[in-house]
């Protein structure tokens, strides 16, 4: 241990902010003070080289701005859907469009295609953006996806592609006319090929070709289907899928309810197959919360707010594989990461955890962070201080050691912190964000407030430039994967990691604006994925879905154990063909690593390096 002891930490401030989806705006981080007060009443045997920030999942995976809207979007549909429950809901239908108005006949998606349509209508407009987002990504790992509002849609599209979804999240009526064409309610019901609906309106397309006719070929009826009963929305809390035990998680006031769906029996009706089942915590009651008839899946609510490693946003991600690629095989594979290794590394820990995977025959990945600095000498006396690999060749011949055992090298930023700024803590490589600002607040979160300043295509260029000449100065090879550090970045900076690399491995943010205007950088969503898809911003993502080992209990988050990774590689056993990531600092000791390792093998899942997580 360095005498200053310039990357020493107690195992509690040791990790990274994890979004999510799913993932930003509230409580992440431990502030600076109290990380501070804990190294100076430890002693120096029992710290741990570490980081200060940490990757965990935040508990919504919007923006601020996002989840303050999804408060009053709840509000207004459990207040709308009374109305329609009382019959005391007017909705207007869509406008016919004019004969002159109907554009061209698009060609057909050729492969296998997704149409993804969303809401766009109402003061909540912008939440249908985002999702659709979310499920374009989920989609991008089947063909390729077209994601568009709703209200352009023309009669016939659904045909054009191999599935469609429709993200119902703005509820029409009263003041707000129905956005959904009628064309998009006749096509859906006359078409063979699947429609996933989700969330609201599928009432409206009952009253729109009939409730008869509607009954007679889904066997339910959602005219007379409602999000709460008579003691409200409950408290569900649990989604049984493929027969694993899903989370549900929704802090009072931001739940707008699963619908119930009123199911039809007696001759004349066909069977529902009910794919997931909702479970109420409080009362244990049950009741579905995905359904399927003829082509029609329903998912009784949109799942991509909330989220965490083993949540109900589950249910879809497999579920695409009934719509997309149905005759895919049940396969489960595993992939580690170590992370945040800076120059400052320690080459003997390095090493130590480089013979047991090689041991185990476990290739993995190994992100490195290629310019450490201390602009201030928060960790060195007051000095400043910056090592380049070039100047580590300790820690270069360890990684080489890593590279001829199986692991394969990773870009983790430039110097994975932002110049003298305190970004949110102490301008320290690895404990800082790089591309995005944050600050703590007086409650001890760590606050997102956008991009740097100086954020452009060209400075992210620059970063991305200085970091890959890092490496070639250290005789390391050119890395074609990159990690942002923190997980955080805005949609140019993306755009530029993906013109340098030929996939990103973590969990990213999308922006609002970025499918069809300028994307908005206080409106977005998080979101980690369960298998490699290509994106809404053109880039490959490899998965990291299950976070990574935390011994101790920080910022009211639990600790994050072995045996929590275990579970919840065991939730993502219901997506059919699905990956279970996670990351490790190489700065704890092995064992945790070999018990969760052991435990996902347990499981049923083979270790596969970066290359195998795109076939």
């Amino acid at each position: 241990m360095r005498k200053a002891r310039a990357r020493s930490r107690i195992p509690w401030i040791s990790t990274v902010v994890m979004l999510v989806a799913a993932l930003l705006g509230g409580p992440v981080l431990s502030s600076p003070g109290r990380a501070e007060a804990a190294v100076s009443a430890t002693s120096a045997d029992s710290l741990i080289s570490g980081q200060l920030a940490r990757d965990l999942i935040n508990p919504t995976s919007l923006s601020l701005k996002s989840a303050k809207d999804l408060g009053a979007w709840a509000k207004n549909q459990l207040a709308l859907d009374a109305l329609r429950r009382a019959n005391a809901l007017l909705v207007q239908p869509a406008p016919r469009p004019k004969a002159d108005a109907q554009p061209a006949a698009a060609a057909a998606a050729t492969g296998t295609s997704a149409l993804v349509l969303y809401d766009t209508a109402g003061p909540y407009g912008h939440l249908g953006e985002l999702y659709a987002m979310a499920a374009a990504n989920l989609a991008g790992h089947f063909g390729s996806v077209t994601a568009k509002p709703v209200s352009t849609y023309t009669a016939g599209l659904v045909e054009q592609y191999t599935s469609t979804v429709y993200i119902g999240s703005t509820y029409y009526g009263g003041t707000l006319p129905d956005a959904v064409p009628a064309a998009f309610y006749q096509d859906a019901l006359a078409t063979s090929r699947p429609v996933t609906w989700i969330g609201d309106n599928i009432w409206n397309m009952a009253n729109a070709v009939g409730t008869g006719t509607f009954g007679r070929k889904y066997g339910w009826d959602p005219t007379n289907s409602f999000y709460s009963t008579a003691s409200g929305v409950g408290n569900i809390n649990q989604v049984t899928y493929r027969g694993q035990q899903l989370t549900r998680k929704i802090p009072a006031g931001q739940d707008g309810g699963v619908l119930h769906p009123a199911l039809l029996t007696g001759p004349g009706y066909p069977q529902v197959t009910q794919l997931a089942q909702a479970k109420d915590g409080t009362s244990g009651a049950t009741s579905p919360w995905a359904i399927r008839s003829a082509n029609l899946t329903y998912l009784g609510e949109i799942p991509f707010a909330y989220v965490s490693e083993s949540d109900r946003v589950i249910v879809f991600e497999d579920l695409l594989f009934d719509a997309l690629a149905p005759a895919t095989a049940e396969r489960h594979r595993a992939f580690v990461r170590l992370e945040d290794i800076s120059p400052k590394a320690d080459p003997a820990s390095l090493k130590a955890i480089a013979d047991y995977l090689h041991s185990q025959q476990i290739p993995y990945g190994i992100n490195v962070i290629p310019v450490y600095t201390d602009p201030k000498g928060a960790y060195n006396d007051g000095v400043a201080e910056t090592v380049t690999l070039a100047q580590a060749p300790a820690v270069v011949a360890a990684l080489k050691y890593m590279l001829a055992r199986g692991a394969v090298l990773m870009n983790h930023g430039f110097t994975h912190q932002y110049g003298n700024a305190d970004n949110p803590y102490n301008g320290v490589t690895g404990d800082d964000f790089e591309f995005f600002r944050a600050h703590v607040d007086a409650s001890d979160n760590v606050i997102y407030d956008g991009p740097v300043a100086e954020d452009s295509t060209t400075w992210a260029q620059s970063r991305v430039t200085a970091g890959l000449a890092a490496f070639t100065a250290a005789g390391l090879p050119k890395p074609t994967l990159w990690t942002t550090p923190h997980y955080a970045a805005s949609a140019t900076d993306y755009r530029v990691f993906g013109q340098n690399f030929s996939a990103r491995l973590e969990r990213s943010l999308y922006f609002s604006g970025t499918l069809g205007g300028t994307a908005d950088p206080g409106r977005y969503i998080g979101q980690f994925f369960p298998y490699a898809v290509k994106d809404v911003y053109g880039t490959t993502v490899l998965p990291e879905n299950i976070g990574n080992y935390e011994p101790d209990e920080f910022n009211n988050h639990p600790p994050r154990l072995p045996a929590d990774l275990i579970a919840s590689a065991k939730a993502n056993l219901a997506v059919r063909d699905g990956v279970a990531s996670f990351f490790y600092h190489p700065y704890y000791p092995v064992a945790p690593l070999k018990q969760t390792i052991e435990g996902m093998r347990a499981l049923g899942y083979t270790f596969v390096g970066p290359a195998d997580l795109t076939r």
